[in-house]
């Protein structure tokens, strides 16, 4: 676990299943936590106010992502400004651009200039943050979050693209990189090895940090000892002449 408590970069939660964030506030490893609709819905929640007030209150001192939904820009101000009234720790999450694809520049630039410190989500190029982090306030704390995980979807190495992403958001000392989608925890390295300033997880890659330095001899063996009680216990047969 040294490993771990040698890394720099800030480890966040994604997800928006109350009892597990709950789980993940009890970790202080855990520096802040992240959500989105489509996680939302996922768990089941039906009033989103209602469920965020739930939410701030379980975690009070760590910051918190929520994200606009409506996809007309004067609309997603509308809820970006209430977004931000819930409380000091919370980050409004702005997507990149809407639906239609028009970016969401100018409204990012209004937001932030109002002090609103937001996450600009759904990131996927270097252009895109190259025109983010021109439209962000200098005195705004901001983050940019890079979906990492689903350009190496695509068969393209994140690690280069996020590197240069750290070096163009230097221009706005306030402003932090997410690697957003990991799909490994060797990720969570990946995003440390070229000074991200956060990784936002699921909790099932987050509970797998007990297993960084694990002997590699030893986990061959709970391998082996894992495959052997589930033909036990499943029964399996293979008749020989033996």
């Amino acid at each position: 676990m040294s490993a771990i408590a040698n890394l720099k970069v800030k480890l966040f939660a994604d997800g928006a299943d109350l009892a597990g964030m709950k789980e993940m506030y009890a970790n202080p490893m855990i520096k802040g936590f992240t959500t989105n609709p489509t996680l939302m819905r996922k768990a089941g929640v039906q009033d989103y106010k209602a469920f965020a007030h739930q939410v701030l209150e379980a975690i009070p001192d760590r910051p918190i992502s929520f994200e606009v939904f409506a996809d007309d820009f004067d609309a997603m101000e509308h809820q970006a400004l209430e977004i931000a009234s819930w409380g000091k720790n919370v980050n409004v999450k702005i997507p990149v651009t809407n639906t239609s694809r028009q970016f969401a520049g100018p409204l990012i630039e209004r937001l932030s200039k109002a002090g609103v410190m937001l996450n600009v989500t759904a990131v996927m190029s270097l252009d895109q943050v190259r025109r983010i982090t021109a439209c962000l306030a200098p005195d705004t704390p901001a983050i940019i979050s890079v979906f990492a995980g689903r350009i190496a979807d695509t068969g393209r190495d994140p690690l280069p693209l996020m590197a240069q992403a750290v070096k163009i958001m230097r221009a706005k000392p306030k402003a932090e990189l997410i690697w957003a989608s990991p799909r490994e925890l060797l990720n969570i390295f990946h995003a440390d090895s070229i000074g991200c300033h956060i990784i936002t997880a699921t909790n099932d890659i987050l509970k797998k940090l007990s297993l960084v330095g694990k002997d590699l001899e030893h986990y061959s063996l709970e391998t082996v000892q894992m495959f052997y009680k589930d033909a036990q216990a499943a029964g399996y047969r293979i008749k020989t002449g033996i």
